[in-house]
């Protein structure tokens, strides 16, 4: 048995999705298969292992059943919450893992799992297909946040996403701007927590008139025609994010000399950006020590 999700890119409505603002939300070409092999021998195990993207494992445990006891791992904190998607998969299918088989389990990531492209919302919504459960449910149960990335992990198209009164509200959109050979993704070579980033966030006092602006900018950069319109538009949102959270954007932070624009994805301050340029652009990004530039096309499904 195999499962498959998408990774996951937030281009608007970073932190504002908390409170209802619609957001674009883009699967990623990479993510993350699960693939379950069941021995019929009674030894009651599960053995987990995972595999990064050059096939080395960077992690693995086993736990007893059905129990699910931690019995031996390589990092506890990992897996600790293992454990815990497990076990809350349990309380949300109590059939889920009743077995005197033996389980072994294989992840494997095709992108680096510095990149934030989704290794936990991946994972969560294979484990939710395995067991035949909400994956939203689960997502907010473990790790709370808006879940969009697992309407990414279960979508082949761009999502409108929009968070009503808690519930997930999922549509597919035509997303496919004319102008996205001058679309680039930076990493900026660091993982960004986004789960700090929400503690922080969830201090402040959001106004209603915000979150319609920004939803409606969320919907002219899915309508926009032009690059020049969609750059006016994400300019415009960074500076409202920016004063937000009270910190600056990363061009003017980073990348002031740039030519064309740039736009926090997700929490600010780590994983990937959205940068508009041209045949210049990948020079300019290495020569500034950010050596994963990639284009829109080999990023974006």
């Amino acid at each position: 048995m195999k499962f498959y999700s998408n990774g996951k890119l937030l281009i608007t409505s970073e932190y504002l999705v908390l409170d209802g603002a619609k957001a674009l939300a883009l699967p990623t070409k990479y993510g993350q298969d699960l693939i379950i092999n069941s021995t019929l021998n009674n030894k009651k195990v599960l053995n987990w292992n995972s595999f990064d993207l050059k096939g080395d494992i960077w992690f693995n445990c086993k736990l007893e059943l059905p129990s699910l006891e931690l019995l031996n791992y390589s990092n506890f904190e990992i897996a600790k919450t293992l454990q815990k998607i497990l076990l809350e998969s349990k309380k949300l299918n109590k059939y889920f893992l009743q077995t005197n088989d033996e389980i072994n389990i294989k992840t494997n990531l095709n992108f680096y799992r510095n990149w934030g492209l989704g290794t936990s919302s991946t994972l969560i919504n294979n484990i939710a297909s395995w067991a035949n459960i909400n994956a939203f449910d689960l997502q907010f149960k473990i790790f709370g946040g808006s879940a969009y990335d697992i309407a990414c992990a279960q979508n082949n198209k761009p999502i409108l996403y929009k968070l009503n009164e808690g519930i997930p509200i999922v549509k597919k959109v035509e997303f496919n701007p004319i102008f996205k050979e001058k679309l680039f993704f930076i990493h900026l070579n660091k993982k960004q927590n986004s789960r700090d980033a929400i503690k922080y966030y969830k201090n402040k006092t959001i106004s209603n008139s915000v979150i319609s602006e920004i939803s409606n900018i969320t919907d002219s950069i899915i309508n926009c025609k032009t690059l020049s319109e969609f750059e006016f538009l994400i300019n415009n949102h960074e500076n409202i994010i920016s004063s937000i959270i009270n910190k600056k954007t990363i061009k003017n932070r980073l990348f002031n000399d740039y030519i064309g624009q740039i736009k926090s994805l997700g929490a600010w301050g780590g994983d990937f950006i959205l940068a508009t340029g041209n045949e210049k652009t990948i020079s300019y990004f290495k020569n500034k020590g950010f050596q994963t530039v990639i284009s829109y096309s080999d990023l974006i499904i």
